[in-house]
């Protein structure tokens, strides 16, 4: 009896020991990521929370996208997306009417969520300042359509006017890059 008592004894003491050394600070795997991720947000996030653009139109496809990047993370969006082909009719080459494109229906709304984040990665290719996007388009739930966005970007900076990215549906930039303006706007066409 005596030695169940002692056992119970060492095991309250033990149990009050862990608990007491227990910290309430998370220890996190990659401390300079979490502290860079931080700083990132903290500098940019303000910034980047509102309503951006993006419009590009060439001879055969013209592309519209509106972003609404809100304060707690969330994400709204829509798309509109239209394309025309070069056609020879009787000898003559001309275009056909613009037709929305309606694959995968990418001319829609959308919701998710946007962070940004500081990445190591040992390959090195995606490293540094990352933009992350995932949403799915509105309405649609089942596992076979496709994302609205799922997208990894480098992100390159943000300011009052622009928002800068690598990667993305439209590189607009002279070095491939994505460029948003600061804008609720709507499309041209």
């Amino acid at each position: 009896m005596k030695t169940a008592k002692l056992w119970r004894l060492a095991f309250a003491m033990l149990a009050a020991f862990s608990l007491a050394s227990c910290s309430s600070d998370p220890e996190w795997a990659d401390p300079e990521a979490h502290e860079k991720t931080e700083q990132l947000q903290k500098q940019y996030g303000p910034i980047i929370a509102g309503t951006w653009h993006i419009e590009k139109i060439g001879e055969k496809q013209r592309y519209f996208e509106r972003l609404t990047f809100n304060a707690d993370g969330t994400l709204k969006g829509m798309r509109k997306w239209q394309s025309r082909k070069l056609v020879t009719i009787e000898g003559k080459e001309q275009y056909t009417d613009w037709v929305d494109v309606e694959e995968h229906e990418e001319n829609a709304t959308f919701t998710g969520t946007w962070t940004l984040l500081w990445s190591r990665d040992p390959d090195a290719s995606f490293s540094g300042n990352r933009l992350v996007l995932n949403a799915s388009f509105d309405g649609v739930y089942d596992r076979t359509t496709f994302m609205a966005y799922s997208l990894n970007a480098l992100f390159i900076n943000a300011d009052e006017s622009t928002l800068c990215f690598g990667g993305g549906y439209v590189r607009n930039g002279d070095n491939g890059e994505t460029i948003y303006t600061r804008g609720d706007a709507e499309p041209s066409f």
